[in-house]
């Protein structure tokens, strides 16, 4: 049995040793490489890029299809209705940071992709109409900046994590950005420049 004593005889090159051989005997760490796991990933980006490829003519079509004019009944509905789903999503980001947990990430992301579609929403259709500047305003002034924040804090949230993982492992040096960190682990696939 290693005692916290024998531990505390060994030199930091010895230590990170042992953090990687303790790491690599540890199973969670190869989800990537279970099969069922492989192939599920392979499904999923099936259908992502079969959507991407389905979005191109639906694009097409509603570009020459759609009227230049469209009235609707629900127009109050439809807005509250995105209001009240972006206060839900500011409150569930204010809640996950008060609690200081995990979800703080994805709740910020969300939170700031409605406030680019509520800007986005406000500019398009208040375009041509008296209330266009004011759109615009409150676009440059209030959403776009807030939704800046959300995903500056998303990122900086998730790399922080990254940092004390990182730390936590053993591993030196800079820690690599988040585009070249695979799904699960800490290791870096090589750069293919």
């Amino acid at each position: 049995m290693i005692t916290p004593d024998d531990l505390s005889h060994l030199d930091e090159d010895a230590r990170v040793a042992l953090l990687r051989a303790l790491n690599a005997l540890d199973k969670s760490s190869s989800a990537l490489a279970d099969p069922l796991n492989e192939h599920r990933r392979l499904r999923f980006l099936t259908f992502l890029l079969c959507c991407c490829l389905f979005l191109i003519p639906w694009i097409i079509f509603l570009a020459v299809t759609l009227p230049t004019r469209y009235r609707t009944g629900h127009w109050g509905t439809a807005w509250i209705g995105f209001d009240v789903a972006l206060l839900s999503s500011l409150a569930a980001t204010a809640w996950a940071v008060w609690r200081k947990r995990q979800l703080a990430i994805v709740c910020a992301l969300i939170t700031g992709t409605l406030l680019v579609c509520d800007a986005w929403f406000d500019v398009m259709f208040a375009w041509g109409g008296p209330d266009f500047w004011v759109s615009v305003g409150t676009a440059l002034l209030g959403e776009l900046p807030l939704a800046a924040l959300m995903f500056f804090m998303a990122w900086r949230l998730l790399t922080f994590t990254v940092r004390v993982f990182w730390l936590h492992f053993g591993l030196r040096g800079p820690v690599p950005p988040l585009r070249r960190i695979q799904f699960f682990t800490l290791f870096v696939k090589p750069p293919k420049d």
